[in-house]
């Protein structure tokens, strides 16, 4: 049985795939490097818990996308709305990233792969201070797959 390794090899290699992601990590997020910059566009995947049904599987898989907001030092002479940083374009970015995972899991390739969306998942936007300014958005999605395990 390979649930899990299956699963997380799913979702990383579609996270991988988009070019606003550099890095996939799984795992506690208190054990990355959070000030490690090379990393970052950043998606981290959690499992939080798994329940059964009686011929599938449901995770819930807590899904963290992320980049750094740099500050620019000059203030914006254009549009004081956007402010002098890329906050908005970094909300847009991993927004998306988001957006493309879900929508492949409840209509695209992954769905008709047996990896389908089982409630619906609410994003929330976050922005946080470490070394770096670190925003982005948090999800969980519950993913219901065939549980193959015999009874036998």
């Amino acid at each position: 049985m390979t649930h899990v390794y299956d699963i997380l090899e799913v979702l990383k290699e579609e996270l991988r795939s988009s070019p606003s992601v550099n890095t996939v990590t799984y795992g506690e997020i208190s054990d990355l490097d959070l000030d490690k910059t090379t990393m970052f566009p950043l998606s981290h995947l959690l499992i939080e818990n798994v329940s059964y049904n009686a011929r599938t599987v449901s995770f819930r898989i807590r899904l963290l996308c992320a980049d750094i907001v740099d500050q620019n030092p000059k203030a914006s002479e254009f549009d004081d709305f956007y402010g002098n940083d890329n906050l908005h374009d970094v909300m847009n970015t991993q927004f998306e990233v988001i957006n493309t995972l879900i929508m492949k899991l409840m209509r695209g390739d992954l769905f008709n792969a047996n990896y389908q969306v089982s409630t619906t998942p609410v994003a929330e936007p976050f922005k946080e201070r470490f070394n770096n300014v670190l925003a982005g958005w948090s999800v969980d999605i519950d993913i219901e797959v065939p549980n193959g395990a015999s009874i036998c």
